[in-house]
């Protein structure tokens, strides 16, 4: 395992107090320590696995076959969703995206006590390496999907991919404000991570991930404000563009036991709502940070 680079120990520096541009300095500074971190995080992962990284297919392969076997076969969500193969794979992927952020950085500091402890770096760094680990882990997912979708004969040559991208910068936007305010609480506050443990799980189902956005417009039929407070959550959104952007079935009609199957009438104004979303997750990363900085001087008496 790579050593990380001595730092030397003590209070920041006035340039490192310097509000949140000062805290994006140095970071920035710091990447070559950073790029180890992410280095260290992968590695340890993987320490003493015969199969290292391909463990990094086999969880979200094995998601799939669970929840197309038992949702889309048994429960008959696969004859009412063309191609739910990829549908479903293509919620998990952005999902797993998400899901690995919010719980891999909340543990982040606690999980470097010992470096925190004996020399000063930018606290930062450390869920911020987590959300690094997080992204490499999506690339390797983003291959077997986009290998599943050229099988399939799905490939969405259209202009619906920058859905896709929205969806994955809107995620990270969100996990990034996400991992510096429950790293820092979770400090203080040890039952956060149990929390998070049952937000993820309540949040995974109030998501499209294994049932279609039709399923939703269905039971919200006669109660609009349902729908309306489903899309309140960003990661409906993300999930949804997501969708829009790799599972091309969905966005025409098809033959499914021989009815047709009309394509999804996707949430009105989507791109709209992404970028409303996004100014308010920029807003929401410039209040973690400051909330993280204000707490990070007391993270070594505390951990």
């Amino acid at each position: 395992m790579e050593k990380l680079p001595f730092v030397a120990a003590g209070a920041p520096d006035a340039t490192l107090l310097g509000g949140f541009w000062g805290g994006v300095r140095d970071v920035i500074t710091h990447k070559n320590l950073l790029d180890l971190l992410i280095r260290r995080e992968l590695k340890a992962r993987y320490k003493d696995s015969s199969l290292g990284f391909l463990w990094s297919f086999v969880r979200p392969l094995t998601m799939l076959l669970i929840y197309y076997v038992a949702i889309g076969q048994f429960l008959g969500a696969a004859r009412a969703v063309p191609q739910y193969a990829i549908f479903v794979y293509s919620g998990l992927t952005i999902w797993g995206l998400y899901n690995e952020i919010v719980a891999g950085s909340t543990m982040s500091i606690l999980a470097n006590a010992g470096l925190i402890k004996k020399v000063y770096v930018p606290r930062e760094l450390f869920p911020l390496a987590s959300i690094g680990s997080a992204l490499f882990n999506f690339g390797i997912q983003m291959i077997v999907l986009l290998g599943a979708i050229v099988v399939t004969g799905q490939f969405p040559l259209s202009w619906n991919l920058l859905y896709a991208l929205a969806a994955v910068i809107l995620v990270i936007t969100y996990g990034v404000a996400l991992s510096l305010l429950l790293s820092a609480l979770n400090v203080y506050l040890r039952d956060i991570q149990y929390l998070v443990e049952v937000a993820l799980l309540i949040f995974f189902w109030a998501s499209p991930i294994v049932y279609a956005w039709t399923q939703v417009q269905t039971v919200a039929k006669n109660h609009a404000w349902v729908a309306d407070v489903y899309l309140l959550n960003p990661m409906s959104n993300a999930i949804l563009a997501f969708q829009k952007g790799m599972w091309e079935a969905g966005s025409k009609t098809n033959i499914i036991n021989g009815k047709p199957v009309p394509p999804v009438d996707w949430p009105a104004h989507l791109d709209l709502r992404l970028l409303v979303l996004f100014v308010i997750g920029l807003a929401l990363v410039y209040v973690a940070q400051r909330v993280f900085a204000r707490l990070q001087g007391n993270f070594a008496q505390e951990i």
